[in-house]
């Protein structure tokens, strides 16, 4: 099932559901959707099995989600603004919070804006990835921008195919890579809720996990198989969260 909900600033977001029982909004990564993230692999099945209702959004420019062309609509966080006029506009009140990679980034900025979900889990991410952002970002604006150009041997090679595959809007990416703020490690220690860092033993693009851990006062680091983008295609990863969030 799917919807359209207005954001705080009247842009609609696409939100798909799964599933009946305790709530719980999955993020899903950079360029990717909820359908690429959460539903194409069975992660999504592998929750609503386990007694869950997943609520998958389309990031804003990603999915069926809106995608504006203008700078004025990708304030500083907007993505944690969304999913926060979410939070207020399906009444969620006991429900969980997932995020992979780009998902994660939001879902920690998001606790740490004042969303109180009862449990959290950070995908595809360690203690580096959520500061120092900008230096991520220009790798990708370097290839949108040289998104022509980029031929196999390009270290941009694969963002370029996922961008393709994807039928990202470039214009609206962008302007998205220019809006995700950092997150200190020191602010971490606010995060109080139990949450676990899955991340694919083979997965170090957003840096240490058992460093991410270790800086959030109750949390635990679940390793699955994988790489950053392999361990998205693979059951281990919807089970190891299936298991923290129903313990």
């Amino acid at each position: 099932m799917s919807e359209r909900i207005a954001s705080f600033d009247g842009q609609e977001i696409a939100v798909h559901r799964m599933g009946e029982g305790r709530p719980v909004l999955l993020l899903h990564g950079l360029f990717s959707s909820a359908e690429m993230n959460w539903i194409k692999y069975g992660h999504a099945a592998k929750l609503a099995e386990a007694g869950f209702e997943c609520i998958m959004p389309d990031l804003r420019a990603h999915g069926e989600s809106a995608k504006p062309h203008a700078a004025s609509a990708y304030p500083h966080d907007v993505l944690v603004s969304d999913v926060a006029a979410l939070v207020q506009a399906l009444d969620l009140v006991d429900y969980d919070l997932v995020g992979f990679s780009l998902g994660a980034r939001t879902a920690a900025r998001a606790v740490l804006s004042g969303l109180t979900p009862r449990r959290l889990v950070l995908a595809g991410m360690g203690l580096e990835g959520l500061a120092g952002w900008d230096k991520r970002a220009a790798f990708f604006i370097d290839a949108i921008d040289r998104f022509d150009e980029i031929e196999r041997d390009d270290p941009a090679y694969f963002a370029k195919n996922f961008m393709k595959t994807m039928k990202t809007d470039r214009v609206a990416a962008r302007h998205l890579l220019q809006s995700v703020g950092d997150t200190a490690p020191e602010a971490l220690e606010a995060i109080s809720m139990p949450t676990a860092i899955v991340c694919g033993d083979e997965d170090r693009d957003n840096g240490s996990p058992e460093r991410l851990a270790e800086a959030i006062p109750d949390a635990k680091h679940v390793e699955v198989p994988g790489t950053h983008m392999s361990s998205v295609v693979k059951p281990e990863l919807g089970q190891a969260i299936a298991d923290f969030l129903s313990a």
